[in-house]
């Protein structure tokens, strides 16, 4: 087994595979990933749906199944996590790849629609609604690289999906100091925090994870959460679900059965969860 990393999609991608072969093609795959859900680049399919209006848009059928799993995934987190929030997103001054983002000294303050809507491979936004793909399609593209034999561990942004049983996650706090240690195995982890991305807006701190219930980052004690669930496009809905509910976050992740393990980072460094398959 050989290990390689290379960037895309805004973050270091890890693969571990049988040989360069494999690198290559999931390499490709990520990069195929990029120039299709990329709100960051004009000529990505996902902007031009974004420009395309309240019309329908007829869509390819990558951009379907990760339009599929996101309606989905919106149901079973009670639309906590919601990839219509992209207008939101850009309002609160993250319109540009995150190197360039700058602080924001004036901001709309007009509330962005979040409704969207999936019909076979058409697909229609309504008036000021943008999706925001970014966090989805990592774990997507994990999952999708793994399923095709071209990766024995995939990991993205905080993402992983791995067919390697003895596979030990490191999860970080926001000083990089390891928080813990999770036996993982064959499955999928991901983690959301809010402490990597930040900017000020106005004065105050801001950050990516929007909370679709007020359209504003969201306000919680959670430093960052992580999920383990069968495929790493579900623990990342399930790890920024977690994070947005805050104080709540384990109590809901515990009722969820497509949710293995949750665990997170306080405020303070603290860490809760699940213990079991966690070593401190």
């Amino acid at each position: 087994m050989i290990a390689a990393n290379f960037r895309a999609m805004g973050t270091t991608v890890v693969i571990h595979a049988n040989d360069e072969r494999d690198v290559s093609e999931a390499r490709s795959m990520f990069e195929e990933s990029e120039q299709r859900f990329s709100r960051f680049l004009p000529t990505s399919e996902l902007s031009r749906l974004n420009n395309a209006g309240e019309g329908g848009t007829m869509i390819s059928e990558d951009m379907r199944q990760v339009l599929t799993a996101a309606q989905n995934l919106g149901i079973r987190t009670q639309h906590l996590v919601e990839v219509g929030v992209g207008a939101a997103v850009q309002e609160w001054g993250y319109d540009a790849t995150f190197r360039d983002i700058k602080s924001v000294c004036d901001r709309s303050t007009r509330r962005s629609d979040t409704t969207w809507d999936l019909d076979g491979d058409m697909v229609r936004l309504a008036k000021g609604t943008k999706l925001d793909l970014g966090g989805i399609v990592k774990g997507w593209t994990c999952d999708r690289v793994v399923e095709a034999g071209f990766a024995i561990v995939a990991s993205a942004g905080g993402d992983v999906r791995s067919t390697d049983p003895s596979l030990v996650v490191e999860i970080v706090d926001d000083k990089d100091d390891t928080a813990a240690e999770v036996v993982l195995g064959i499955g999928a982890l991901a983690t959301s925090s809010r402490s990597k991305r930040r900017w000020l807006v106005e004065g105050r701190e801001a950050h990516h994870i929007i909370d679709p219930r007020t359209m504003n980052p969201a306000i919680t004690p959670v430093v960052s959460a992580s999920v383990i669930a069968e495929t790493a496009t579900e623990a990342e809905a399930g790890a920024k679900a977690v994070l947005i509910l805050g104080v709540d976050g384990l109590k809901w992740a515990d009722a969820q059965t497509w949710i293995h393990r949750a665990i997170v980072v306080w405020h303070d460094g603290n860490v809760y969860g699940n213990t079991l398959g966690v070593a401190s």
